[in-house]
């Protein structure tokens, strides 16, 4: 039994890391959070950041800014976040928040990034 257990909480905690999953869409999860609606309204300037569902929870130490620009470590590569991504309303959320998606050819392209709440 206690194996078992380990063996779960392991799962859980490797699950938490590895964003394998960032393509999920809204599966209702969220339909009762208080923040919901605001993340449905979330926008950068390329539109709609879509729920958070969509989004993927980054944190601290995968997200930074250099030279002016934030950066963003996903897939295990970091990214610089486009100007227009950039989410610029406070985040009542707390974590950083990055929306990525694979453009027509299959590059990682950020839609929305909204930095860590105190930044």
């Amino acid at each position: 039994m206690y194996r078992l257990i380990s063996l779960a909480v392991i799962i859980v905690c490797i699950a938490m890391f590895v964003p394998s999953r960032l393509y999920a869409r809204d599966d209702g999860r969220f339909t009762n959070s208080p923040l919901k609606e605001w993340f449905d309204r979330l926008a950068s300037r390329n539109g709609l950041c879509c729920a958070f569902a969509d989004g993927v929870s980054v944190q601290d130490v995968d997200w930074d800014s250099q030279e002016g620009h934030y950066r963003v470590r996903i897939y295990g590569q970091w990214f610089v976040v486009p100007d227009a991504a950039v989410v610029t309303e406070p985040n009542r959320f707390g974590p950083a928040v990055v929306w990525p998606h694979n453009d027509r050819y299959g590059n990682t392209q950020i839609h929305c990034f909204m930095p860590g709440a105190g930044t």
